[in-house]
């Protein structure tokens, strides 16, 4: 009888830890989300096609036509006269953007070179555009080569290469997880253009699964979702194959661009996105996205200016950990398979300061305030999360009058992580006590630092310090079992 009982219960332990998930948002919504993406904070975004041949945009800070990944659209529906003016000047009027493939040949990529600066750089995920809204696959998709009657694709296409396949396996090497971007409609794709419904079941559905049954993502990142509701896209159905029966049912996450009635409306099954916003915080699980310059593919029209330095970068990073987010960071490589060695550059400052710094960024949690700010007016973050304008750069600058932020803060089990934007003498950690015997580190270096409380805060000296000892912006102050 005992046996029996232990059979039984062996049976249905097995079975609730077995859920299947029905195709419906409320049934969706109980998946809990694996735990490694609010874990591994920071990921690199690639986006990476033909339009990486013109590589042109407008350089219009807070605007979509800053985009060069959008460069047909604007030619081709949108008649965008900056995009236009520059296309019929370098390639003619009569040039059709599909006579860009020959030109995209990815001879200097190196797989392998670019897994390693990715390594570099601090980040744990890769996710790069298996497909962008022109519809031009990284894989040797058929559906792709089928529905457009050419070779559309880079393996039978002029890479004759498995570009994403590749990229995979050097990726995976380096330990990091590995995810696509994928755009769920085409814009000029005939099939698309004809009758979307079967655009839909005979292109998308298949081509996404095949996409994901050979390269098992960690992460999909779907976009193009705005021309249809969910229903219309079948995305709760797709969404129950890929939780249930695909072979990354466990691992992988997904955003929340399923529809058009489903941006910033998760409820568990998805993260949201921002995209050059201000982000959200620490009571959902979202991850903002951003170029190093302005646009996501690569734009020759951009100059040294319109990047942002490392020092910013890592800046950002800080910010969106502090609120419970992440950084999926985006660098446009060039129609010929290389990094800019600018985004080379930058990535490589990330990855410095993280080496010393990491343990207050990685699987950590957002503390019960994101900052501590100056006395004064404060200029709180304003917009929604597309297109805010919103840097937090302008509120690290102390001017007159006005608050600022003095110190962002993360949580790891009971330790307590001050990252202070700027040197200062001395820092006062406002309404804190330290614990009897407390202890304070500066990240990177060991060295201990002095704590005093008084009345209802906390002092750190950190007037001994010596050139050498950590750099003057953004030191790292760990607070030990203080919480």
């Amino acid at each position: 009888m005992k046996r029996l009982a232990l059979l039984l219960f062996t049976f249905f332990s097995l079975a609730a830890s077995a859920q299947t998930f029905e195709p419906n948002w409320a049934s969706l919504n109980m998946r809990k989300m694996p735990a490694w993406f609010h874990q591994d904070k920071f990921g690199i975004f690639i986006h990476w096609g033909l339009y990486s041949v013109p590589a042109y945009a407008p350089v219009i800070p807070n605007s979509g036509y800053s985009y060069a990944e959008w460069y047909w659209q604007r030619i081709a529906t949108e008649k965008q006269k900056d995009f236009v003016a520059f296309h019929n000047k370098n390639y003619g009027a009569d040039f059709l953007y599909p006579q860009f493939e020959p030109m995209f040949k990815a001879e200097m990529f190196d797989p392998q070179q670019w897994a390693q600066v990715f390594k570099n750089s601090g980040a744990r995920y890769v996710v790069l555009t298996s497909k962008h809204h022109e519809g031009y696959c990284l894989w040797n998709s058929a559906e792709a080569d089928r529905d457009w009657g050419r070779s559309w694709n880079a393996v039978s296409g002029t890479p004759k290469r498995d570009l994403l396949g590749d990229l995979t396996n050097a990726v995976r090497q380096e330990g990091l997880k590995m995810g696509y971007y994928y755009s769920l409609y085409e814009w000029y794709n005939p099939l698309w253009l004809k009758d979307k419904k079967r655009f839909v079941t005979e292109h998308m559905i298949p081509q996404f699964k095949d996409l994901v049954t050979k390269y098992k993502p960690s992460i999909i990142f779907s976009d193009g979702e705005w021309e249809l509701p969910d229903t219309a896209w079948h995305s709760p159905e797709l969404l129950a194959w890929l939780f249930n029966e695909s072979p990354v049912a466990k691992e992988v996450v997904v955003d929340d661009r399923w529809g058009s009635n489903t941006r910033d409306n998760n409820k568990g099954a998805t993260y949201t996105t921002s995209e050059y916003g201000s982000g959200k915080d620490a009571s959902v699980i979202w991850e903002e996205s951003q170029g190093i310059g302005h646009s996501y593919g690569y734009n020759r029209n951009e100059k040294l200016e319109d990047y942002k330095s490392g020092h910013d970068l890592i800046l950002m990073l800080i910010d969106i950990v502090s609120r419970g987010g992440n950084l999926l960071l985006d660098i446009g490589p060039t129609a010929d398979g290389r990094i800019p060695v600018i985004m080379q550059q930058r990535l490589s400052e990330i990855g410095s300061w993280l080496k010393l710094n990491g343990e207050a960024i990685y699987e950590t949690e957002a503390y019960k305030q994101p900052y501590q700010w100056s006395n004064g007016i404060r200029r709180e973050k304003k917009g929604k999360s597309y297109m805010a304008g919103y840097s937090i750069t302008q509120l690290v600058k102390p001017q007159k009058d006005t608050a600022y932020v003095e110190a962002f803060f993360t949580v790891k089990n009971k330790d307590l992580f001050c990252i202070l934007p700027t040197y200062t003498p001395t820092f006062k950690l406002r309404n804190f006590h330290a614990k009897a015997n407390g202890t304070a580190t500066i990240l990177g270096t060991g060295k201990s630092l002095k704590l005093k409380n008084t009345d209802k805060d906390c002092v750190i000296d950190l007037s001994g310090l010596k050139p050498g000892d950590a750099s003057a912006e953004l030191i790292v102050l760990k607070l030990n079992n203080a919480l």
